[in-house]
């Protein structure tokens, strides 16, 4: 057992902001809870519409820094899936049958 070392499951995230943020979305989250509080105080929240409005940024952002599972948060979801269904993809086949179709073509 000399020179064998067991890395925690966890050892990722001390990598991260609080143990949860990137740079990035720490600041997009914080941008997010600044423009609502600068809204909160800005708009009439004597209405029902007002008062949703101001929230909104700050909701926005907590949804886009959730984390999500098989990725690291919503945000970085939504942009796999833009670039999945926005880019061309060319899939190179290389499986089993490739062999006989080059027999097939020798014949």
């Amino acid at each position: 057992m000399e020179n064998e070392y067991y890395i925690p499951a966890n050892s990722k995230r001390s990598l991260l902001l609080f143990g949860f943020f990137k740079p990035f979305d720490l600041g997009l989250f914080l941008g997010g809870l600044a423009l609502t509080f600068i809204l909160l105080i800005a708009l009439p929240s004597g209405n029902i519409v007002g008062a949703i409005l101001a929230i909104l940024p700050g909701l926005i952002t907590t949804f886009l820094v959730l984390p999500l599972p098989n990725y690291y948060n919503i945000r970085t979801f939504i942009g796999n899936a833009w670039h999945f269904y926005t880019v061309r993809q060319k899939f190179i086949w290389k499986g089993w049958c490739v062999l006989h179709e080059q027999e097939r073509e020798e014949r």
